[in-house]
């Protein structure tokens, strides 16, 4: 058997990850790190679901991080991961790494290879004129796998992405071995999507709305937090009047939480035909989760 260095609390929205990976950490003295996308703002607190109340005692890492409007890409999320878990690895405690951003966990589960690339003014001045067709077409002539999907939307996004596919160099391997047990809490489709309308509720109750009407007050632009997605994006739309009533933002916003906790679930899916060990944890178990957990450390 492999020795394990690592759990992963891995699964959609809503599902209980946070509350897992406590469980899991207090059980072993271990620290939590975040990877969810959205936690690494400072600010983004109700609409992405910090609660971090939940921790309790626990030692965390990987959240408020970053300031908006700043961005945070996922190269800069598996640098910081590797500085974090080499800090927590030598001073022999257990990782215990939770989120539902598919693409941070891939990225270090998988160990994605990155380059360290600077600013190339020049070709970013040659890419002014580009439409996003023509953009997204020389990007893709050079790279046929794009872990982002999001960088073929995005302009900035796009130019950076060509920036590096265009650079010389080789990427750089991962500079630790992560062995993880890697553990999935799911619920039926029914289930999910109850517990999903109730934390939306909650999180509207608690201020959310406010919470982002005081980002862009801060000087946030209404774009910049559309582009946050989910939470973000249809509260600010729903400020801006884009959406008419409170009752269609929280229908549309609910029905668009469903759907994004589909996509999770198919990415994890593709991280299985990956070849990423999961064991699923039914119906958030704490107690399935900590057992099984306990066969490796």
């Amino acid at each position: 058997m492999v020795e394990k260095n690592a759990v992963v609390i891995l699964g959609a929205t809503a599902t209980g990850k946070t509350a897992c990976a406590v469980a899991i950490a207090r059980r072993f003295s271990g620290e939590i790190i975040s990877a969810d996308s959205r936690q690494v703002y400072r600010g983004l607190d109700l609409g992405s679901g910090k609660d971090l109340g939940e921790y309790g005692e626990i030692p965390y890492h990987l959240v408020d991080v970053v300031s908006l409007p700043d961005e945070y890409s996922v190269y800069q999320f598996q640098k910081d991961f590797y500085a974090v878990f080499d800090d927590i690895a030598s001073r022999n405690v257990l990782p215990v790494i939770a989120g539902g951003t598919g693409m941070y966990l891939d990225a270090v589960i998988r160990g994605y290879r990155f380059r360290d690339v600077p600013e190339n003014p020049a070709l970013r001045s040659e890419l002014a004129p580009y439409s996003l067709e023509a953009l997204r077409d020389r990007l893709l002539k050079r790279k046929k796998e794009i872990h982002n999907r999001t960088d073929l939307e995005i302009r900035e996004r796009l130019v950076r992405a060509i920036e590096i596919a265009e650079s010389p160099g080789d990427e750089e391997p991962a500079p630790i071995h992560l062995a993880p047990v890697i553990l999935g809490i799911r619920f039926p489709r029914e289930e999910l999507r109850r517990r999903i309308r109730i934390r939306l509720e909650a999180r509207i109750d608690e201020g959310m709305i406010d919470e982002v009407a005081g980002i862009h007050a801060a000087g946030i632009s209404w774009e910049r937090l559309e582009r946050l997605g989910l939470e973000y994006r249809f509260t600010a739309e729903y400020l801006q009047g884009k959406i008419s009533s409170r009752e269609d933002y929280v229908s549309q916003l609910y029905t668009a939480i469903c759907q994004f906790a589909k996509r999770q679930e198919t990415w994890f899916r593709g991280m299985e035909r990956k070849g990423v060990d999961i064991t699923w944890i039914e119906n958030g178990d704490l107690a399935a989760a900590v057992s099984y957990a306990e066969k490796f450390f």
